[in-house]
This record gives C-alpha cells, sequence and structure tokens, in this order.
C-alpha cells in the first residue's frame, strides 16, 4: 500500500508545481533551501521572497499585452499596487522596479510615497490612484502631493462631499484630474447589498453635470470599479462589470476628458495545489468586452487599470513553524501542536476562515494521518481543520518510518522535529495582526527573513527583524 506523504500528494495533484519540489525529502520553494534557512533562523519565522513579485507582475503586463495586440484594443494598460497589502519598504520599492503605479487608501500612505520619492524609487510620473473614504487629513495630505508638482495623482471620489475638500486645498489655475468610484451591487448572498464605497451609480451622471462639466479646476478622467468577491467567471460578476462598462459609455458622451476606467483588483492567487484558474482567459475577456461594449456605444474605449495587491506580494510570503507536541484529545481527533499561533502570524485564517498553501518541509517518506492544527493562544478558535480543496488536513506522522517489503525506509530527517510551511501569505497578514505590536497571549511576532537579489545579481537572505522579546511588549504596555 502506498501510504507515505509523498504518495498522498503524487496521487492527489500534478507535482511538482511551479515554486514546489521535493528533493532528498525536503520541501524546495521557489528553488530555496527551506531546511537551510531553518537551520539558519530556527522556527518560527515569516519568510518573503521577493523575486516572486517582478514574476507576478511580469506575468500580468504580458497577459493584457497579448490581449491588447490580439483584440486591437487601442488604449493602454497600466499595472498598480495598492499598499494595504503589503506596506514593508522592501516589498514597495521592489514592485516599483517593475514600473508599476501606486494605489493608497489612507492619509500615512501619502507619507510613503514621499519617502519613496526622497529615495529615486519613483517619481511626479508615477500614477498615484487615491482610493477609501478620505478624512480631512487625507485630503489634504492628496492635495498637498498635487500642489507639490506630482503630475499624475487621481483621487477617487467616494461621496459627493470630497470634492470641496479639494476645491479648498488647491489653489487657482491648477487642473486636477479626478475619478468617481461606483458603489457596486453585492451578490445576494452578501451581508448587504451595495457596497459602502463610492457613490451610487444612479447618481454618477447627475453628480458630474452639477459639479465637474465646465469645471475649470477638475477633469474626471477615470470611473473606477471594484467588487469585494474579485474578479471571476461567473454571470454575477460579468453583469455588474458589463453595467460599469455601459455608464462608462453614458458618461463618455458627454464627458470627453473620461478615458479610463479601474477595475480594481480581485485576481486569485494559488492556495492549493489543486488551484485552477485560467488568467489568460479571463484578461481576453475583459479587454474584449469592454472593445465590444464601447463599439456597440460608438465610443473610443478607455485606458486599463488594475489594482493588483494579493496578486502582486500574495505568493511571495510564506511562514513556517515546528510541530512541537501531539495530542490526541479522543478517539479520532490528532493535535499537532505549533510554536506559534495562527491568530497573530495569519490572522484571515482566524477571520474570514482563508485557507493557505499549507505543505511539509521534511518527512515527506513517512506515513501520513489526518491531524487538526493548533496554536499556542488560549483562545479555542486558534486552529487550522481544513484545507481549501479538502474538509481536512493532512501531514506526516511524527514516529515511525515506513515499513517496505524490502527494508525499513531511511531518512536523516527521521529524528526531526515536523517542519509545515504555509505558503503565499504575503498580503495582508502583517497589516491585519499589527506586525511588532501586542499579541492574543502575548504571543510574540516572529522573526522575519527576506530573501532577494544582491547588487550582484546574486540571491542572499538576510534577517529583516528578529522575534519581538517581552522586553518591547511590556514597554508598549506601560511596564
Amino acid at each position: 500500500m502506498n501510504n507515505t506523504y509523498t504518495d498522498l500528494v503524487n496521487q492527489t495533484f500534478e507535482f511538482p508545481q511551479e515554486g514546489f519540489e521535493v528533493k532528498d525529502n525536503y520541501l524546495e520553494y521557489n528553488g530555496l533551501d527551506m531546511k537551510g534557512l531553518i537551520d539558519k533562523y530556527g522556527t518560527p519565522f515569516k519568510l518573503t521572497y521577493l523575486p516572486k513579485i517582478g514574476m507576478q507582475i511580469n506575468k500580468a503586463k504580458k497577459m493584457f499585452a497579448d490581449a491588447i495586440k490580439k483584440n486591437k484594443y487601442d488604449a493602454a494598460y497600466y499595472y498598480c499596487y495598492c499598499t494595504k497589502s503589503s506596506h514593508f519598504s522592501f516589498i514597495m520599492e521592489e514592485t516599483l522596479k517593475h514600473g508599476v503605479h501606486i494605489e493608497t487608501s489612507f492619509a500615512y500612505d501619502i507619507d510613503i510615497i514621499n519617502k519613496l520619492y526622497e529615495r529615486k524609487k519613483l517619481s511626479k510620473d508615477t500614477y498615484i490612484i487615491c482610493n477609501g473614504y478620505k478624512t480631512k487629513a487625507y485630503t489634504k495630505a492628496i492635495s498637498k502631493l498635487i500642489n507639490s508638482g506630482f503630475s499624475n495623482v487621481l483621487p477617487i471620489l467616494d461621496n459627493k462631499e470630497e470634492l470641496d475638500d479639494y476645491q479648498k486645498n488647491i489653489p487657482r489655475g491648477k487642473k486636477v484630474k479626478v475619478g468617481m468610484r461606483i458603489a457596486t451591487e453585492e451578490e445576494p448572498t452578501f451581508d448587504f447589498y451595495t457596497s459602502r464605497l463610492g457613490i451610487r451609480s444612479r447618481d454618477i451622471l447627475e453628480f458630474y453635470v452639477d459639479k465637474l462639466k465646465g469645471n475649470e479646476k477638475f477633469e474626471l478622467k477615470m470611473l473606477h470599479f471594484f467588487m469585494n468577491k474579485g474578479i471571476k467567471d461567473d454571470i454575477y460578476y460579468w453583469s455588474q462589470f458589463n453595467r460599469v462598462v455601459n455608464l462608462y459609455c453614458q458618461l463618455k458622451k458627454i464627458c470627453p476628458e473620461l478615458d479610463s476606467i479601474n477595475i480594481g483588483g480581485g485576481f486569485p492567487i494559488k492556495h492549493s495545489l489543486g488551484f485552477d484558474y485560467d488568467y489568460n482567459y479571463m484578461v481576453n475577456e475583459i479587454v474584449s468586452n469592454i472593445k465590444s461594449i464601447c463599439k456597440k456605444n460608438k465610443v473610443p474605449v478607455p485606458n486599463i487599470y488594475t489594482e493588483f495587491g494579493s496578486y502582486t506580494v500574495g505568493e511571495s510570503g510564506s511562514v513556517v513553524y515546528s510541530v512541537i507536541g501531539e495530542k490526541m484529545q479522543n478517539d479520532r481527533e490528532i493535535w499537532y501542536m505549533i510554536d506559534s499561533s495562527f491568530i497573530t502570524t495569519l490572522p484571515d485564517t482566524w477571520g474570514i476562515g482563508e485557507k493557505f498553501l499549507m505543505l511539509p518541509i521534511n518527512k515527506w517518506d513517512q506515513e501520513y494521518q489526518e491531524v487538526h492544527l493548533g496554536g499556542l493562544t488560549c483562545d479555542g478558535y486558534d486552529f487550522y481543520t481544513s484545507e481549501e480543496h479538502i474538509n481536512a488536513v493532512f501531514l506526516p506522522k511524527l514516529g515511525n518510518l515506513v515499513e517496505t517489503g524490502e527494508s525499513t525506509t531511511s531518512t536523516k530527517s527521521a529524528g526531526e522535529p515536523l517542519y509545515i510551511g504555509f505558503f503565499h501569505t504575503g498580503a495582508y497578514q502583517d497589516q491585519l495582526s499589527g506586525y511588532g505590536g501586542i499579541k492574543h497571549c502575548l504571543i510574540p511576532s516572529p522573526k522575519h527573513v527576506v530573501v532577494g537579489y544582491d547588487k550582484n545579481g546574486q540571491l542572499k537572505d538576510w534577517l529583516y527583524a528578529k522575534e519581538q522579546t517581552a522586553q518591547s511588549m511590556l514597554k508598549i504596555l506601560g511596564y
């Protein structure tokens, strides 16, 4: 009977896959020696593999370039990175190496833009798409950015009153480009029917005529469209998409300066070895649908903007743990206890039930069993018990080696702890968990390792942050 973990994976998926292969019973991630990193840094640790970011950006750019060429689409494509996915300087600088533009969400993002400009990582021609419901501090920071000479700042109006702030903060004689976000209708199964963000679609035309048409100070350049569910090939997505493109066509007929549609973010990333998503097909459908609707309405096609966050940085991140204990709590439930917490390191597993791509680093030649994974906090929800493709978690056994007909399988990893990796965790997790702050049960933030290219083009790894100390937490708490 084939009952090793290797057998399980090979019987279930096509393996190896891009970014994942096993050599000498140890998993390699994008060619990285994961066991070597464990030996060097210990667990738990977060890992950021910077080259993956450029791979994702260039893949998307090529897909849109191919679709534009195939459909003879007479407008441009712009790739934007939304900062909220990960604000780290090494992430931002890596994205900007590949000619992307930026989308912001809050006032402090503008401080990051200024820092990046000081470091000469972006220019005043870079497109800065300013999204979100704006506080006074945010509109003031946006206005200051425009007044300082950034020529492609686009505040995306989230409500009708927002325009008044720019009217007040930006002097006469300066032409300001703006966009409008359309409040999208969500699926009937959602908690609400219409997004809290954006302006009602029925009010868009009237607002343009009343406030922007003929206004010497502002010109409407962009319509912004985003759905919480992301870009998916289903009837509901395409119905909303087509509605927005038709609205663009209506508006274009009375607003000649309007020249862009922003379809937001929402490309999914691989959270299972069984992941199947036809990116090329979806990109081609987006481009061809826009062209078809515009042709029917006899208006020029718009420039296309996307704001990819998870797609840009998600697959660059991972978290590595050790299994430090095994507990049998009843006749059929086995718990593997990890040396950290899911709530504090992967908050999406707790908050929205997100599943990540999880694989063992070692012991691939061991028998496997169904297990539950438990974190160190005392919270009843600090666990991980199912994968995206199946309602269970299977991992190698911690103990005995597999006995074959000829001999007992031998491996140098037999006496080691079981190491497990959660992959493609690079988006949002540090922001949601409050990197470096106070965590549930005072579980420390793990060390953070970054891998990237040095000046000579050689891969190198370095420790960006040590594991959080008790002293740092006590200081925050006032002790």
